[in-house]
Order: C-alpha cells, then sequence, then structure tokens
C-alpha cells in the first residue's frame, strides 16, 4: 500500500493508507509544498540554509542530541542511509533551525513528527529536496522525512515507534541509539485522536547538538 507522511495544518492528510504495528491502518500526514526561498546566497542571517544543503559524504556519521522537557533523544546520522537527508538535518540542527520547534504529531504505535517552524504541520525551511533511495525497514527508532510527495522533503522528520511496513517512500537518514523512552514518553502525551493526531502539550526541542565522532 502507498502512505504519505507528512505535515498537518492547512495540509490535507494525504488517501495513502499504512499498517501500523500490524493493528489496522494509519494514514501519515502531508508536507505541503514549500514556498520557494529567492535568497541570493545558501543561508540567511542566522546561518539556516535557504536552498538544499550538500549531501554528508558517504561514510560519514554525526550524533545529534535532542534535549526535551521529557528527556533526550541521541540520534545516529548515517550519510549510507540517505546522504541528501542526512546532510540536510545536520545542517538545520548545527544553525539551531530545531530549536524551540515541537513535535506537533504523535500517533502511539506508530510515529511522532516534528521539525515544522509553524508547529502546525503545514511549514518547512521554505525548500525541498529529492528523496534518497530507502534500503532499511522502519524499524522502531528508524528517523526519516517527511514529505507531501516523492522529492518534496524539506525540514520535517519522524521517529518510528514500532516496527512498520511503510512504503520505501521517506528518506531514512538516522536511527534513535537512545532515549526512545522519551520518544514513547513524548508519544504519551495528549493528543487530539483521528490521523492527525495533533499535540495538544506539545514538547519542544529546546536544544541541539551536532557532534562529529
Amino acid at each position: 500500500m502507498t502512505m504519505s507522511l507528512r505535515p498537518l495544518s492547512p495540509l490535507v492528510l494525504a488517501a495513502a493508507v499504512l499498517g501500523a504495528c500490524g493493528a489496522g491502518s494509519t494514514t501519515l500526514p502531508t508536507v505541503p509544498a514549500a514556498t520557494p526561498t529567492e535568497a541570493a546566497g545558501a543561508s540567511d542571517a542566522s546561518g539556516c540554509p535557504t536552498i538544499p544543503p550538500a549531501a554528508l559524504p558517504a561514510g560519514q556519521t554525526r550524533t545529534v542530541v535532542i534535549a526535551t522537557a521529557k528527556g533526550s533523544i541521541t540520534i545516529k546520522v548515517e550519510a549510507d542511509l540517505g546522504p541528501l537527508a542526512a546532510g540536510n538535518f545536520v545542517a538545520l540542527a548545527e544553525c539551531g533551525f530545531y530549536e524551540g520547534i515541537v513535535f506537533h504529531r504523535l500517533k502511539p504505535g506508530f510515529v511522532i513528527q516534528g521539525g515544522d517552524p509553524t508547529g502546525t504541520g503545514g511549514g518547512g525551511p521554505g525548500y525541498e529536496f529529492p528523496n534518497d533511495p530507502v534500503n532499511v525497514p522502519y524499524d522502531r527508532g528508524v528517523v526519516a522525512m517527511a514529505n507531501a510527495g516523492r522529492d518534496t522533503n524539506g525540514s520535517q522528520f519522524f521517529i518510528v515507534l514500532a516496527d512498520s511496513d511503510l512504503d520505501p517512500d521517506y528518506s531514512v537518514f538516522g536511527r534513535v541509539t537512545a532515549g526512545m523512552e522519551t520518544v514513547d514518553t513524548i508519544a504519551a502525551m495528549p493528543n487530539s485522536g483521528g490521523q492527525a493526531g495533533t499535540a495538544l502539550e506539545p514538547v519542544a526541542m529546546d536544544s541541539i547538538t551536532v557532534t562529529n565522532p
């Protein structure tokens, strides 16, 4: 089956369906198309990219630690999983783009989703970049890009809560290596229910650090 992991709010959820944890089916949100950024340079005043960043070179990894009020989440970002998505996530994390942004969508037993600067599920960094090939399953702890369809990746990403049979349409760039208990705690926070799963008490990414092993 086909499935879309995309943001919400002014967004209409895609009609694609996905089996979540083998129990029933769940629809993933859709990320709206980005508004093209007409910038003279490759970054804004804060140093964040305004055009797609360079791919992370083959074989390279980064360790990204997301601090929240519920605990920390450590992600090993791997170029060999998805170089374009990995390079993009690292660039946005390093410039502070994600700091203060919330996990706006919670689907217990499926995913938590964040990375939208508007907190609604309808925003992004102002550019889009192509999908990477996906060669690994969406197992618990996998971190991948949400999108509005192929090659519409921006800043929104999701963390998988339970092994899933999602179609390989969402660029994988890392895995949670520590802090899945924090992810589970965030997933259990109140949400609106239904396919939207809008967080009612959204948890923010207070700070993010990136290290090069």
